[in-house]
């Protein structure tokens, strides 16, 4: 069984606090925690698996699927950004949602939400049916992690706290690398509708295992909720997101796609206003005054976020509509970019102390906009392993980078502002995801409808705006970090108490 314990208020305050992203987190042995608490690690592992591995999995399988929903691979860029900003609106609201309804039971609640979604996605027959289930799988997986994340802060010794969380995440990594291929494997060999079966068994399995091994959490009387910021929150990511994909379709729809994008730009601003007025608010942006921070998640943090979402959508796009590849072979190309990302943690820490965040921060940003522009040059001719090199080295110092953005983020956050700078930095990464991957879409729809307004269709020629659009905002990432100090972070990276 597993042992209960009071929750303090350290456990409070940390409930919404995200453990570091899966690409930081080394891979733990399971058997070094106790029985019990292996036992939950295990499930809760699950839910971050199926939720990063629904990130990736159909990037590889979009040219299958938009033939069967009769429409373009580029569309289906909504099928990703519906879902991730699904997670962005309901994610800050989880730790309430928790508090009010029981830990446990919304737990239960967010798999079954999430393992039923996949259902519906895979038996979509129409792209708005699909933009629906996958917003659903959203929801369902903005309460999933985050409260799965919740019970096992409640229920761990501190002593099994750090490892245990290691361990949590590390599946978030091999959901991610796994992903590509295997989505390709199916979309090649078998029906797109697949993927989405995968889910099912994984979530009934993970019903059972809460239902068996975790005990009843009760309600602990939420805090006053921010109705107002999580309305204003969500209506101005939906109609900035929505506006921005309406702008690639034809000219009708890309007035009212810009006039959805501003509308979404000045509720955001209204929401940032009323978030810095209200004494509880649903997002906390008080950290945003620390230098550390705001570069590291809103300012040079959130231009790299931008950019490395470019390739996340594009590149599988690329390789089979620009280079002739089958989905198999593309799912395994795009390893190459997560070996280049998995390879170098063996030096991210040594580099780090050698050379301090800031360097690290401004070679990782220009690196990464030097090789995605790279793939500007290359065509049906260009050697395989020429291509090989760009994805390992991409991804090299893509994950330069993010390592050094996530220690750096909370270097100097003081404990009782962490909750809510986590909070801030998790919607953060979700939005620019979902923002880089509407700008790609938006500049390959525009790029293929200027060579043909009759009949635009992508070809090998419209992929280079969106990689020089990628390329420059990692360059923009790279120009803004030269305004940090040389010592940023430094007692982080040497390993000191600050």
């Amino acid at each position: 069984m597993i042992e209960s314990r009071q929750s303090s208020p350290t456990d409070k305050a940390s409930h919404t606090t995200n453990a570091p992203h899966a690409d930081q987190m080394p891979l733990q042995d399971p058997k070094a925690l106790a029985p019990g608490t292996r036992a939950l690690a295990l499930i809760v592992a699950t839910a971050f698996f199926m939720e990063n591995l629904d990130l990736t999995v159909i990037a590889t399988a979009l040219p299958q699927m938009a033939e069967a929903f009769a429409t373009t691979p580029v569309a289906l860029s909504l099928g990703l950004t519906s879902y991730i900003l699904a997670l962005a609106i309901v994610l800050p609201a989880s730790g309430w949602i928790a508090d009010r309804w029981g830990a446990r039971r919304v737990f239960m609640l967010a798999i079954l939400g999430f393992t039923l979604a996949s259902i519906l996605c895979s038996l979509s027959t129409s792209l708005l049916q699909f933009v629906c289930a996958r917003s659903l799988q959203g929801l369902s997986g903005a309460m999933m992690s985050p409260v799965g994340r919740l019970v096992f802060l409640r229920l761990t010794d501190k002593k099994d706290l750090v490892r245990g969380m290691n361990f949590i995440t590390a599946p978030g990594l091999i959901g991610t690398l796994i992903g590509p291929p295997l989505g390709g494997l199916i979309a090649s060999y078998g029906d797109w509708r697949w993927i989405f079966w995968l889910n099912v068994p994984i979530g009934l399995i993970g019903l059972l295992l809460v239902r068996r091994f975790i005990p009843d959490l009760k309600p602990e009387g939420a805090r006053a909720f921010d109705g107002l910021g999580f309305c204003l929150n969500g209506l101005g990511l939906g109609c900035l997101l929505f506006g921005v994909d309406l702008l690639g379709h034809a000219q009708g729809l890309r007035l009212v796609g810009a006039a959805l994008a501003l509308l979404g730009l000045a509720l955001g601003w209204l929401a940032m206003r009323h978030y810095r007025r209200v004494d509880k608010p649903l997002v906390d942006l008080s950290a945003l005054s620390i230098p550390t921070f705001a570069a590291a998640t809103f300012q040079g943090g959130s231009l790299f976020r931008m950019s490395i979402a470019v390739p996340i959508f594009v590149l599988p796009l690329f390789l089979q509509i620009g280079l002739g590849l089958s989905a198999f072979e593309t799912g395994v190309l795009i390893l190459a970019h997560t070996f280049g990302d998995v390879g170098i943690k063996a030096i991210t820490t040594w580099m780090m102390k050698r050379f301090g965040f800031r360097t690290i921060l401004i070679f990782s940003g220009f690196g990464f906009g030097l090789f995605i522009a790279a793939f500007v040059g290359v065509d049906q001719k260009t050697p395989l392993g020429l291509i090989v090199f760009l994805l390992l080295a991409s991804g090299a110092v893509r994950s330069l980078q993010l390592t050094a953005l996530a220690a750096l983020q909370f270097a100097d956050v003081p404990k009782e502002q962490m909750t809510g700078a986590a909070t801030y930095s998790s919607i953060n990464q979700h939005v620019t995801r979902a923002l880089g991957i509407a700008l790609s879409a938006l500049l390959l729809n525009l790029s293929a409808a200027w060579r043909d307004l009759a009949h635009p269709m992508v070809e090998l020629v419209d992929f280079t705006p969106a990689f020089l659009a990628g390329a420059l905002l990692a360059a923009f990432a790279g120009v803004r970090y030269l305004a940090l100090p040389g010592t940023a972070g430094q007692h982080v990276s040497q390993g000191r108490e600050s």
